[in-house]
């Protein structure tokens, strides 16, 4: 039976040859902290509760947390920060129109009446709230409703 052996190395094999570079020393990878790991997860984490979100629709519940509608909940007897001029039958679009104490200086309109399930037709008719203004009585319609969805209008007078 025979073993093959390798020969020893010679005396002078770790001496770099002239004009080979040798290899720089290798380090063991860096472990990462409890902290670091625990960041990279919730980094996870978020990025998919928002892929999910946007996929399934929850990007509609996110713009409207982050572009809140402020006269959503408005009531009758609650007051308006002032809206731009319109006259006549014209529409504007409003931005950051807002719901306001009524005791406050902003406080221009009052909420005299409301009608929620409103298309937009119907908002642009004004029709629903005929019945909150009386005879000679400036009123203005304020409506939110998104295209192909129903919303509500705010019937409107100026405060005194």
């Amino acid at each position: 039976m025979s073993e093959q052996v390798a020969p020893p190395p010679a005396a002078d094999a770790a001496q770099p040859q002239p004009g080979v570079q040798a290899p720089p020393p290798v380090e063991p990878p860096a472990k990462k902290s409890g902290r670091g790991k625990a960041l990279g997860i919730i980094g996870a984490i978020v990025v998919f509760l928002v892929i999910a979100g946007l996929k399934f629709g929850l990007g509609t519940a996110i713009g409207n947390f982050l572009n809140k509608d402020e006269t959503a909940e408005a009531k009758t007897g609650d007051c308006i920060a002032e809206l731009p001029k319109v006259t006549g039958a014209k529409e504007e679009k409003v931005d950051g129109a807002k719901v306001v104490e009524c005791t406050s200086t902003d406080a221009a309109y009052t909420v005299v009446g409301r009608a929620d399930g409103q298309t937009t037709e119907q908002a642009r008719t004004g029709e629903a709230c005929e019945q909150y203004f009386t005879e000679g009585q400036d009123g203005y319609v304020f409506s939110s409703v998104e295209r192909g969805k129903t919303g509500y209008v705010l019937c409107l007078t100026k405060k005194a």
